[in-house]
C-alpha cells in the first residue's frame, strides 16, 4: 500500500469559553495586548508602539515555545468596545495570521471567542512566510492549527480566571455577593 495521504490543512481555528464578567471588562482585557502575557502559553513579552490601542495601532509580540523564541508584527485591524478585537500578524513584511476576539453578552456573562486564520497561502511569499514559521516556532505549518487551539484553550481558560477572579473581588470590596 502506498503511503497515507496527508490530513488537510486547518486555516481557521476558533474556540470558545462562558466568562462570568460583563462584556466590557472582557473586552478591555483582551484588546489590551500586553495583558496577553498573563495567560498565553506562548506569549511572554509584548512592545506597543502606538497608544492608544485602536484600530491601526501597531504592537510586537515575542512568542516562545520550547527552547523556540521569535517575534511578530502585528496591527489592530478592528477595535470595538464590547464586540470584536482584531489584529494581523506579519513576519518580516509578510502576512501570516488573523487572530481576533468576539465578546458576546450572554445571561450571566460574556462569551468570548478567540479565532485565529491562516493568511500563509494564495499570495508569492507565502511559502516563504511558511519556512520562516517553521524554522522559527519549529512548527510545521500543517501543525500550526492545533497548536494553536491548544493554546486558545488555555488562553481563554487563563481569561476566564483572571477575570472572574477579579469580578468576585470587586463584589466581596463592595459587600455584593452576586445573589439576588
Amino acid at each position: 500500500m502506498g503511503a497515507e495521504a496527508a490530513e488537510p490543512r486547518e486555516w481557521v481555528v476558533e474556540e470558545s469559553v462562558l466568562i462570568a464578567a460583563p462584556p466590557d471588562q472582557v473586552f478591555a482585557a483582551v484588546a489590551d495586548p500586553r495583558r496577553v502575557t498573563e495567560w498565553s502559553p506562548e506569549v511572554f513579552k509584548v512592545w506597543v508602539r502606538d497608544e492608544p490601542v485602536e484600530e491601526g495601532s501597531r504592537f510586537v509580540g515575542f512568542n516562545r515555545r520550547g527552547p523556540y523564541v521569535w517575534f511578530t508584527t502585528c496591527e489592530v485591524t478592528a477595535h470595538l468596545p464590547g464586540q470584536v478585537f482584531a489584529f494581523r500578524v506579519s513576519s518580516f513584511g509578510m502576512e501570516v495570521a488573523l487572530w481576533g476576539y468576539r465578546i458576546e453578552p450572554v445571561d450571566g456573562g460574556t462569551r468570548l471567542t478567540e479565532y485565529w486564520q491562516d493568511l500563509r497561502r494564495g499570495y508569492r511569499t507565502a511559502g516563504v512566510v511558511s519556512l520562516l514559521g517553521r524554522i522559527f516556532t519549529g512548527t510545521p505549518p500543517a501543525r500550526r492549527a492545533g497548536i494553536n487551539r491548544d493554546g486558545m484553550r488555555a488562553t481563554l481558560e487563563g481569561v476566564k480566571a483572571v477575570l472572574e477572579r477579579d469580578e468576585r473581588a470587586g463584589r466581596a470590596s463592595t459587600g455584593d455577593t452576586g445573589s439576588a
